[in-house]
């Protein structure tokens, strides 16, 4: 199965919303109660996508399928973590692949697009932050050399879950 990757565009809004709800609750939404689910997904609606996809703070790599289906993404953006950032940071704020294209190798490739941009806008640190219990996730950060900073609260709804922050120099 070949993929293609693209910088997204605004016209990509639509997409990506359907791309991130899905991946979101493909990966997590066993965990939580419906109405919590339903309230954290409106982050990924498409005018909010819409406003990150115009600001230039913002940047998103779409993986895409042969058949031009999008197929995963990685979005970077400004620091919006609780955490000090030690000099000019750059978070990785979304990184995600639908299940049926995991274990291809696409990781890779777009980890070192994230690196890539990370670096070329300036970046001392590449920050993220990736749930305590997402063992598989944290592994392949720690294998791009990502270690952990601390720890917060991420709200999904009302409901909180342990986030570790990790940090990768630049």
């Amino acid at each position: 199965m070949s993929v293609e990757f693209r910088l997204a565009g605004a016209d990509d809004a639509p997409v990506l919303s359907r791309l991130g709800a899905t991946t979101f609750t493909e990966t997590f939404g066993h965990l939580y109660q419906p109405a919590d689910l339903a309230l954290f997904l409106t982050n990924h609606g498409e005018d909010h996508w819409r406003q990150e996809l115009a600001d230039p703070e913002f940047a998103v790599l779409i993986a895409e399928s042969e058949a031009g289906e999008a197929v995963g993404y990685a979005k970077i953006g400004p620091p919006h973590l609780p955490f000090e950032p030690r000099g000019t940071a750059v978070e990785l704020r979304q990184f995600y692949l639908l299940e049926p294209w995991q274990g291809q190798g696409l990781a890779d490739r777009m980890m070192q697009w994230v690196i890539d941009e990370a670096e070329r806008r300036g970046g001392d640190d590449l920050y993220l932050s990736v749930f305590v219990n997402n063992y598989r996730a944290r592994k392949f950060y720690e294998r791009w050399g990502f270690v952990a900073e601390g720890r917060y609260a991420f709200m999904v709804g009302s409901h909180a879950d342990e986030d570790v922050v990790m940090r990768r120099p630049l």
